[in-house]
């Protein structure tokens, strides 16, 4: 199932090629990620992948600004993970894969709150491997760098010759590349795998 809360078009799309379902939700509000789990049925796995940024200098940052991204981003993965924990517990069985970004490591000016949201998701996935652990359910997290996406394609040129000279494999990422990343976690062959931060960032995270 494809949780959004925009972009149905593409969740639709999504969701077909994958054989399943998209359903809308808000998981930034507790009721509604607990609703977008139980309508999930039984979970075999969880990944995490709501974000938004409100970008701005700290000084002048509202703070609504602060709230929308540290609840979307952050506050999400925890309802949606302690949706799903219980049951994933009781089967003694279930991959969970939170994203961060490379900005959670190493900060970014303009993105305070952006950057606590994602290092917090490492914290706290970093928590959840230790307590799930013994449950048979593993935690993880891909941290991806520069991806295309709309909000790479919506930054000046400047910025974007700056990532590119800062990254050493020297181009942007495909969303393919974080996705192979997601898939290797929560498959078999990641089955001795929990607490880890994968980055897919082409080297600008070293």
């Amino acid at each position: 199932m494809v949780g959004y809360r925009s972009g149905a078009d593409e969740a639709e799309a999504v969701a077909k090629e994958a054989g399943g379902r998209a359903v809308a939700a808000d998981v930034s509000d507790a009721a509604e990620a607990q609703r977008l789990v139980e309508e999930a049925g039984e979970l075999d796995i969880l990944v995490n992948n709501a974000g938004v940024t409100r970008d701005g200098l700290l000084a002048r940052m509202p703070d609504d600004d602060w709230r929308a991204v540290i609840e979307t981003n952050l506050s999400s993965v925890f309802y949606t993970c302690r949706a799903a924990a219980r049951p994933m517990m009781r089967r003694r069985s279930g991959s969970i894969v939170n994203v961060s970004s490379v900005v959670g490591l190493h900060g970014n000016p303009g993105q305070t709150n952006y950057a606590a949201s994602k290092a917090g998701i490492i914290g706290f996935t970093k928590a959840l491997a230790r307590e799930l652990g013994s449950r048979g359910v593993r935690a993880n997290v891909v941290a991806p760098g520069y991806i295309t996406s709309r909000l790479t394609d919506e930054i000046s040129e400047e910025m974007r010759a700056l990532m590119l000279q800062n990254t050493p494999l020297g181009r942007l990422g495909d969303p393919e590349n974080v996705a192979g990343a997601v898939r290797f976690l929560c498959s078999d062959e990641a089955a001795f795998i929990t607490g880890e931060v994968l980055l897919v960032d082409g080297g600008l995270g070293m």
